[in-house]
């Protein structure tokens, strides 16, 4: 397809060309490569299509990537709105971010797990969500399943030389997902009632099934003892994917700077309140403590649904924010292969689904193989605080209130297209704007003043876990801290427990940015304090909240553009 730099037709304004070359970008590039993402955005006409890990559909999505990096930088961003330029920033971002990961990141030649929990999360986007009968969907999932094989064998000729750590934890991974197609994926179209449909079905998740096990069997016999590569990044990479994912230009020893001093002020304020609650202990002591204050595995999902109510209560009687649906998430435990990096996470419906619009608020429990004192280990990150913090980041008023808000998001773009420091800068910037805003007192969230500050220290902790997230991503990924190292890091900067840093170290390693909650959380605050210094007496919280959320999910930069009408630093 011939496609040419500029609109021929001489009276379509600036706007109007962007409108046309963003949505063919959508239409012609990043669904076609991202089917997956198609599925879970709500267009469905991508459901039956996968991932393409071929060489030769990477060379071609780097053509065409190369090709709309031209098309979109000639429009002049000065004939366009102030939504719009920011639009096209977006865009141009989103293109220079996938062309350094394709060529210069390079996942697809260096991460076995990219092609194992690609297949699944790929089945999985067809499963939770009822958006079509149990026999379409199953139609669609056939037709993915046909390709998985193939997709898994791609693998065997990408990849080179991967990093140890990665070929680890795809191995580490696959039990799940071999048990997920095993025993959820037939579960979840159990209703599906075309008995010819069943019968092929049964033949392709086999064949599914055989793959990935032979897939294992290769990485345990074959890859890993060759997997010597190196997962950093560098600095150069890493302070590029910084900028055109988030639009943050700091010099990396200056974000150092502001990552360390969060994280002494976060200690100090751990430090000082652990003093307040038990003055004859140290500490560390009273994290342990606190870590033993936890539900039982088996009421952990229990727990997270009993925060909904008081939760909601609070933000409506104090005018937090809107809460635009009155509709809940529902909790339930993390899929098979998404537990190994992660503890928790909100799963929303995409922008443009019309028909299956449940949220899922996912839980990882402890794995059934775990030992007595293992499971202790792991329950620690579900004391009574963090469950309160977690509940605030991922549903209310975190995650779940952002996407309730996205129905509002100004444009296309702003519904697709976002920054971490956004996403995640705001829910983890509610974590502390709710305490600080009278939750978790006696009465309201806690029963008294001792658990009060229990709360405290969980939000606290989880604060901590982000600094230390902050710090390693950039200190791993530029050679200066080992895994090991950064390992230790999260247990005593960062008071987490064993458990706890060897999943985020294992993160850390193919998610080197992590340092986004921290940093949006940052920017967030530093945006609130200069418009109350602009308004004055006639700031309010809810409103600004409100404002915040209007604006969909770019990066924090071009949210501070919308709301303060000027080009300040973020930080």
């Amino acid at each position: 397809m011939a496609i040419s730099l500029i609109a021929h037709a001489t009276n379509e304004t600036p706007q109007q060309q962007f409108q046309k070359i963003s949505d063919e970008y959508f239409d012609q590039v990043y669904f076609p490569h991202n089917p997956t993402i198609g599925t879970l955005s709500g267009y469905h006409q991508y459901d039956a299509q996968l991932e393409d890990y071929s060489r030769k559909s990477i060379d071609a999505q780097v053509a065409a990537l190369r090709t709309f990096e031209k098309r979109v930088a000639a429009i002049p961003a000065s004939g366009l709105d102030e939504t719009t330029r920011g639009d096209r920033e977006v865009v141009l971002s989103n293109i220079h971010s996938t062309l350094l990961t394709l060529e210069t990141i390079r996942g697809w030649e260096k991460n076995p797990d990219n092609y194992s929990s690609g297949i699944s999360g790929s089945a999985f986007s067809l499963m939770e969500r009822k958006f079509a009968s149990p026999d379409d969907r199953l139609r669609s999932l056939i037709a993915r399943e046909r390709l998985m094989p193939s997709r898994l064998d791609k693998a065997r000729i990408n990849l080179e030389n991967p990093p140890h750590i990665y070929t680890e934890i795809a191995i580490e991974q696959l039990p799940g997902i071999v048990s997920f197609f095993e025993h959820d994926v037939p579960l979840a179209f159990a209703d599906a009632k075309d008995s010819a449909l069943k019968a092929e079905f049964a033949q392709t998740n086999s064949a599914v099934i055989a793959a990935l096990n032979s897939y294992q069997t290769w990485l345990k016999t074959d890859l890993l003892p060759k997997s010597n590569g190196d997962f950093r990044i560098g600095a150069e990479t890493f302070s590029k994917k910084l900028q055109y994912d988030e639009m943050v230009d700091l010099p990396l020893d200056k974000l150092l700077q502001i990552g360390w001093a969060d994280l002494r002020k976060n200690q100090q304020h751990f430090n000082e309140i652990a003093k307040e609650l038990e003055p004859a202990k140290e500490p560390k002591a009273v994290l342990e403590q606190l870590g033993q204050n936890h539900p039982a595995p088996d009421q952990l999902l229990n727990s997270f649904r009993a925060t909904f109510d008081g939760l909601v209560a609070f933000i409506r009687t104090h005018h937090i924010v809107t809460i635009p649906s009155d509709v809940r998430p529902i909790v339930e435990e993390t899929p098979p292969f998404m537990r190994a990096t992660t503890f928790a996470s909100m799963d929303t419906p995409g922008p443009f689904e019309k028909h299956a619009t449940e949220a899922y608020f996912n839980v990882t429990l402890p794995d059934p193989s775990m030992k007595p004192a293992e499971v202790e280990g792991f329950m620690h990150s579900f004391n009574v605080g963090t469950v309160i913090s977690t509940a605030v980041h991922e549903a209310y008023p975190g995650h779940y209130v952002q996407f309730l808000w996205v129905p509002q998001a100004p444009s296309r773009v702003r519904k697709l297209l976002g920054a971490n420091t956004d996403v995640e800068g705001w829910a983890h910037y509610c974590e502390q704007m709710m305490l600080d805003e009278g939750y978790g007192q006696p009465g309201a969230g806690a029963k008294d003043e001792r658990e009060s500050k229990f709360l405290r220290l969980g939000q606290l902790q989880d604060a901590l876990l982000r600094n230390a997230r902050f710090i390693v991503g950039i200190e791993m990924h530029t050679g200066k801290m080992s895994f090991d190292q950064a390992v230790r890091f999260f247990q005593k900067e960062g008071y987490q427990s064993k458990e706890t840093a060897m999943v985020e170290t294992k993160r850390g390693t193919a998610d080197p940015t992590y340092l986004y909650y921290t940093l949006g959380k940052l920017e967030i605050m530093k945006l609130r304090e200069d418009l109350k210094k602009k308004q004055g007496a006639s700031f309010s919280l809810e409103e600004f909240h409100n404002n915040f959320l209007r604006q969909g999910f770019p990066p924090i930069k071009i949210v501070r553009e919308a709301l303060l009408g000027d080009n300040s630093p973020a930080l």
